[in-house]
C-alpha cells in the first residue's frame, strides 16, 4: 500500500447522498426512456409522462410493460433521494436544502406507488415532487460553487416558472406549444438534470467543502 492510497479521505456522507442523487436522475432519465419505447404510440409531445404508469381517470390505461418500468423507475429513484437526503441530514443538519430534498423524493416515490389511475392522489404526490424539486435545485445554490451553483438555480427557475405558468393559464402557457407531454417535460427535466450535475459535485467533495447552512 502507498503513501498516496493511505492518505485518501474516506467517503462521506456527502459523497454518498451525491452517489444515490446521481444514480436517482440517471434511473429517471432511463426508466422514463425505456418506458417510452415499449409504450405503443406514445407521444411525448400528447401523452403526460405519467401515462406511461397509467392514464388518469375514468378510463384509465395501463399498458405493460410499460407501466411497470415506470412506476419501479418511480419508485427506485424516490427512495435514493430521500436516502440521500438522509445522508446530508447526518452530514449537516436539517435545513431548508434537506427538507424540500426529502419532500421531492417522497413525492417521486409516491408517484410509483399512487400512478395516474389513482387521480388526486397521484397529482397531489406529482405536484409535491416538481414544486418541491424545483425549490431544492434554487436552494443547493448555497452548497456548491460557481458555476454549478449559478447552473442549478437556472434550472430550478425554469421548472418553477413552467409550472407556474401552467397552473395560472392552463394550456395557454407558452410552453404549451409543445403539447401536454412537451410542457411536463420541462418541468421534470431540468430537475433531472440538476440532480446529475448536483450529485457528481458531491460525490467530488471532501468533507470540509460542504456548508450544508
Amino acid at each position: 500500500m502507498t503513501a498516496e492510497s493511505t492518505n485518501r479521505p474516506d467517503i462521506s456522507y456527502q459523497n454518498i447522498a451525491g452517489a444515490l442523487l446521481f444514480i436517482a436522475g440517471v434511473i429517471v432519465f432511463l426508466g422514463i426512456t425505456t418506458a417510452e419505447a415499449v409504450y405503443p404510440s406514445y407521444s411525448t409531445s400528447q401523452n403526460m409522462i405519467s401515462d406511461l404508469g397509467a392514464t388518469v381517470p375514468p378510463n384509465s390505461i395501463i399498458v405493460q410493460p410499460a407501466a411497470s418500468i415506470f412506476n419501479s423507475t418511480m419508485i427506485l429513484s424516490g427512495l435514493c433521494i430521500i436516502f440521500s437526503a438522509y445522508f446530508l441530514y447526518r452530514s449537516s443538519g436539517m435545513d431548508i436544502f434537506t427538507t424540500t430534498l426529502a419532500l421531492f423524493g417522497i413525492g417521486v416515490f409516491g408517484v410509483g406507488i399512487f400512478p395516474g389511475n389513482f387521480g388526486a392522489i397521484h397529482a397531489i404526490f406529482a405536484l409535491l415532487a416538481f414544486l418541491s424539486g424545483g425549490i431544492a435545485a434554487i436552494v443547493s445554490y448555497r452548497q456548491s460553487s460557481s458555476p454549478l451553483n449559478y447552473f442549478s438555480v437556472i434550472l430550478g427557475l425554469i421548472a418553477l416558472l413552467d409550472l407556474l405558468l401552467y397552473y395560472i393559464l392552463g394550456m395557454e402557457s407558452p410552453f404549451a406549444v409543445l403539447g401536454p407531454g412537451g410542457l411536463e417535460r420541462w418541468i421534470a427535466y431540468p430537475i433531472v438534470l440538476w440532480m446529475i450535475g448536483f450529485g457528481g459535485y458531491l460525490m467530488g467533495l471532501s468533507q470540509s467543502h460542504f456548508s450544508g447552512e
